[in-house]
């Protein structure tokens, strides 16, 4: 039997979506789709790949979720908050405290508080904030510092967050000795953290980050516990390019790192975007075509409003993409035409793809738009008002399906601007 291609597998799926009453009605012109079990064999291999008692924080900004926030706890893994609502999700998710490390570079003295209080592992973004917490610092919460290796920019500057300079964490090179001063002076400090940046840093610049970080923890005149390796590995958004995989990149740590793996210390992940982009997808109904001499605009129901970065920035990020009929059925015309894929939203802006070929489009049909698990919801645009689609979960090519969060009502969105 000749296996499914990953396209034949998602059009089973939005076929038997729209077929579906229960789950598809005529008011939704998008949705977005959660595959649960890629999700959580992605979560397998990550717990497979490092020591047992490894905390594997996974990034809600990535995909800030409810339902998959509890899946995520549910499978024995913690949670990464950047923020104090985020703080809060993490709690009301069902999450043990002393298994959320709350990350941000613009903590308040209360928000230091409440998280310390709590008991969660806090990483303290410069010195400053430590001379901070050394003020408010009570029994339980656990504190490590973000420290900047300085590696360098990857692909995409905005998503590079170790250059020289970086608004996150302290700058090893700069401030080494201001870093052992705070080490010395405080002996509740205990942990170290890093992060090099989010897809278009090579696997290469982790490795160098962890290297200098940890050269640094070996210096000290004291243990460090917690070594705090974030996250950053990099995904492949196109399916002819083989992805790195979380195997290669454990294996190339011990490799180098030994030490890690030893006991030594206690690790910490904050993967986000190697557990969700690849996958969530996204279908939308084409509601007009607009034909023309040259290229012809299809214009669907998502946009810049849920692709912010793609639309913001064409050139740093991409997602393929295939045409479905109105059944949700592949269309496979050998008639090909040029197409801009136009969003909802009014400015010129607001396009997934100003010139791509694909069989021809008529109105009612679907574009289905892969690997977009990751930063897309979470990172919503209100502006035109806009509802969020309704997102469905599903295992097994959709022979399990739910709705894991329903489409939002107009009401909500008069509320949010009351």
């Amino acid at each position: 039997m000749i296996a499914a291609t990953p396209d034949e597998s998602l059009s089973r799926v939005l076929q038997r979506a729209l077929a579906d009453e229960r789950i598809a009605q005529a008011a939704d012109t998008a949705l977005i789709f959660q595959d649960i079990s890629a999700l959580e064999s992605r979560l397998s291999d990550l717990q497979a790949q490092f020591p047992p008692d490894t905390l594997h924080a996974a990034a809600i900004k990535a995909n800030p979720l409810l339902s998959l926030l509890r899946r995520v706890i549910a499978m024995g893994c913690g949670l990464e908050a950047a923020s104090l609502p985020e703080l809060h999700l993490a709690i009301h998710a069902g999450a043990d405290p002393a298994r959320i490390v709350f990350d941000s570079p613009a903590k308040t003295v209360d928000e230091l508080v409440s998280a310390l209080t709590l008991g969660c592992h806090v990483n303290a973004d410069s010195i400053d904030e430590l001379d901070r917490i050394a003020r408010v610092k009570n029994a339980r919460g656990s504190v490590g510092v973000r420290i900047n290796p300085q590696v360098g920019t990857g692909k995409i500057a905005m998503t590079s967050v170790a250059a020289h300079y970086s608004k996150f964490g302290v700058p090893l090179l700069d401030c080494r000795e201001e870093l052992i001063d705070r080490f010395l002076r405080y002996d509740w400090l205990t942990g170290v953290h890093l992060h090099i940046g989010s897809q278009g840093c090579s696997p290469q610049m982790l490795l160098d980050g962890v290297g200098r970080v940890l050269d640094f923890v070996n210096g000290l005149d004291r243990r460090i516990s917690v070594f705090d390796l974030g996250g950053g590995l990099p995904v492949s958004y196109h399916r002819d390019v083989a992805p790195y995989s979380m195997e290669q990149y454990a294996a190339q740590l011990r490799e180098a790192f030994p030490q890690l793996f030893d006991g030594s210390f206690r690790l910490i992940t904050e993967f986000g975007r190697y557990l969700y982009a690849n996958t969530g997808w996204v279908a939308s109904r084409v509601e007009y075509v607009k034909r023309g001499s040259t290229i012809s605009t299809a214009m669907v129901h998502v946009g810049a409003d849920l692709f912010l970065r793609k639309c913001y920035a064409p050139g740093d990020w991409h997602h393929d993409l295939f045409v479905a009929d109105r059944s949700g059925a592949i269309k496979r015309e050998e008639t090909r035409e040029t197409y801009a894929i136009a969003g909802p939203l009014c400015f010129a802006g607001d396009l997934l793809e100003r010139e791509v070929i694909l069989p021809r489009i008529e109105e009612g049909d679907y574009l289905v738009i892969r690997d977009t698990g990751a930063y897309t919801l979470s990172m919503w645009s209100r502006y035109n008002s806009r509802q969020i689609p309704k997102v469905v979960g599903y295992r097994n090519d959709g022979s399990e399906m739910t709705i894991l969060k329903e489409r939002e009502p107009v009401e909500r969105i008069i509320e949010f601007w009351s």
